[in-house]
């Protein structure tokens, strides 16, 4: 069974760090991309990041690049965002999802459950 678990989130002031984490179980993490993608309140799925299989190409959403890092370790089946700057406009359920290919194709067919992340002072 898949299973995609996240965590790291929660209240931070304007201008503060988070490092979340997404564990991956149930399939072979080191075939395949992963991507970040989250929700705020009242507002549709956003795409954040996305890593290939490997680690060596990433890519981010505009409104995130420069002040986000998506990271993987294959060893131990976990992929991190490390979120820096935060601004309250970055507040959302963040989740975690597992692509279809080992390169980054933004079809998915596994989500976590997702972990808050709230940027407020």
């Amino acid at each position: 069974e898949v299973q995609l678990v996240e965590s790291g989130g929660g209240l931070v002031q304007p201008g503060g760090s988070l490092r979340l984490s997404c564990v991956a179980s149930g399939f072979t993490f080191s075939d395949y991309a992963m991507s970040w993608t989250r929700q705020a309140p009242g507002k549709g799925l956003e795409w954040v990041s996305d890593i290939d299989s490997s680690g060596d190409i990433t890519t981010y959403a505009d409104s995130v690049k420069g002040r986000f890092t998506v990271s993987r370790d294959n060893a131990k089946n976990t992929m991190y965002l490390q979120m820096n700057s935060l601004k309250p406009e970055d507040t959302a359920v963040y989740s975690c999802s597992k692509d279809l290919s080992s390169g980054a194709t933004k079809e998915y067919d596994y989500w976590g459950q997702g972990t808050q992340v709230t940027v407020s002072s």
